[in-house]
């Protein structure tokens, strides 16, 4: 059974760049514009594997996002890549701190991503 991953980002071509390189490696992606809609899916869905999130999203940031996440019984330890064009270590830290598993700078290579995730998904 493919492992489920949600996206998301407030941007529809960067979503559909990692759609493209997710599935292309197997995975049975989900998609949300920003966090608010990430946590209807998150809600909506049997069960999500691993969430990319951006950060500087509308509605609900990233670092939000993901704090609420972590509320959630059945997502507290589901891992979270933060995919964002931040590269300051503040707020790396404060991903961190929120529950971030790993952190890709934009612009990125789709390979990168998928060592990311592959280290995150077990099989």
């Amino acid at each position: 059974m493919a492992k489920t991953i949600l996206i998301v980002d407030d941007s529809a071509s960067l979503r559909q760049v990692v759609r493209i390189a997710l599935e292309g490696a197997g995975y049975e992606v989900l998609e949300a514009g920003d966090g608010v809609q990430g946590l209807a899916q998150l809600q909506a869905a049997p069960r999500v594997h691993l969430i990319i999130s951006d950060v500087n999203m509308p509605n609900m940031d990233g670092i939000t996002f993901l704090k609420n996440i972590k509320q959630l019984p059945n997502y507290k330890f589901t891992p979270v890549i933060m995919l964002t064009t931040e590269s300051g270590d503040e707020m790396k830290q404060e991903g961190r701190a929120a529950g971030a598993k790993a952190w890709v700078v934009k612009p990125f290579q789709p390979q990168q991503l998928l060592a990311a995730v592959a280290k995150l998904v077990l099989p």
